[in-house]
């Protein structure tokens, strides 16, 4: 059983007295099952209900929540669902089970790091008998473990791996979700390699470009494919578009060596395509270095824009409006490749505000609305970055203060 204590804490004298009255017309029975079925999204048995009940009658309702998570149902629903849209460019939660959703599954489930999502040489496989083997052209190992219903919540069914034992990359190269093959086949498919950079801002910082929209960056890496007069007018430009290159070319910069190789003629979605890296002493073709042709493609639209020379990335936006992010003043703000990219992100304080609210929303099922909601959130954010970054405590705390604020 977990203490209340350190939640009651961080949200403050008032709900620790409102937990402690609850509320005259559900008792802890009726109390218990809402946890268990916003958290699981299935009924809790009898035995776990009661010892659910108990808890909430002790004034610990985070232990109910607890509880409610050991249902399997909560990795292979509540988790999978959450999840998916972040797996693809729709933001559909109705694709099939892939490495990106089992290696969050799996962080959530052994505690670790939620920041690590972003960068770790980690993934999670099935170590579930019959089911194929891992393969870096298709997604054929992940169906089947998902379609044999296997207990996810099961640390000896789905196992936690390095990316460089199951899909040979090199260690430095490895950046938890980012360099899954389910995210590689999404947003580093075709394009200019933004797509991973913009869907990882909007996925996990809950932010999308038009909201660190800043036209007073420095505008020097801007590549070559875009247009410094859009329809032969220059202010669209210096008003617009610049407003998220400055800031996003420079971070994207960092995957130059990636691309999604498929065979667009007979596989037009690139189902059995396969992430590619170019390691140190690769020579791409058409650009002379390591950097992927994709990075100097229509290189005429405005031949005096920069031309990406490596990996190395710097955020700009660690001045100006988006320092209200809250980047880590402990991390350099700049480095090379999508390892040390992924740190900067996921080490924000938009980053863990945005996990929290995501998790609110799933266990509260609405938005923070009013005022206690916003502080509840807040408290939540602090908490969360407390406890080691654990999501699963956060969902325990939300549970917990629907329960008064439902």
């Amino acid at each position: 059983m977990r203490s209340l204590n350190s939640f009651t804490r961080v949200l403050g004298c008032a709900l620790s007295t409102a937990l402690m009255v609850s509320v005259a017309h559900a008792g802890p029975r009726e109390e218990a099952k809402r946890i268990h079925d916003r958290i699981a999204g299935v009924p809790p048995t009898e035995a776990v209900l009661l010892d659910m009940a108990t808890d909430i009658e002790n004034n610990n309702p985070t232990a109910a929540a607890y509880t409610a998570m050991d249902n399997e149902a909560f990795y292979s629903v509540t988790l999978k669902n959450l999840y998916m849209p972040a797996t693809n460019r729709d933001g559909d939660v109705f694709r099939e089970f892939n490495d990106y959703v089992a290696t969050i599954i799996g962080i959530v489930r052994d505690g670790s790091d939620f920041r690590s999502i972003l960068y770790d040489n980690v993934i999670y496989v099935g170590a579930s008998s019959g089911l194929p083997a891992y393969s870096n052209s298709n997604n054929n190992h992940y169906v089947s473990l998902y379609a044999s219903g296997a207990d996810l919540s099961d640390d000896t069914v789905l196992v936690r791996r390095t990316q460089t034992a199951v899909t040979g990359l090199e260690a430095n190269a490895t950046a938890g979700l980012m360099t899954t093959r389910a995210a590689a086949k999404s947003f580093f498919i075709a394009g200019t390699n933004r797509a991973m950079f913009r869907f990882t801002l909007l996925n996990h910082l809950c932010m999308d470009l038009e909201q660190v929209h800043d036209i007073t960056r420095v505008p020097d890496r801007i590549r070559q494919d875009v247009s410094r007069s859009p329809g032969g007018d220059s202010r669209v430009f210096n008003n617009n578009c610049i407003g998220c290159h400055n800031g996003m070319d420079p971070m994207a910069q960092a995957f130059a060596f990636y691309n999604f190789e498929y065979d667009a003629e007979t596989d037009l979605t690139g189902e059995n395509g396969r992430l590619v890296y170019n390691s140190d002493g690769m020579v791409d073709p058409e650009t002379g270095t390591r950097v992927q042709e994709k990075y100097h493609i229509n290189s005429t639209t405005f031949p005096y824009g920069f031309v990406t020379p490596d990996d190395k990335w710097d955020n700009y936006w660690r001045a100006g409006q988006n320092k209200a992010l809250g980047w880590d003043e402990n991390l350099s703000g700049g480095g090379n490749g999508a390892k040390t990219m992924g740190m900067e992100l996921s080490h924000s304080d938009a980053f863990a505000q945005c996990q929290v609210k995501k998790v609110f929303r799933t266990v509260c099922l609405k938005e923070p609305g009013d005022q206690a909601d916003r502080d509840a959130v807040n408290a939540m954010v602090t908490s969360f970055k407390n406890n080691d970054y654990q999501l699963k405590q956060v969902f325990a705390e939300s549970a917990a203060y629907c329960l008064v604020t439902p």
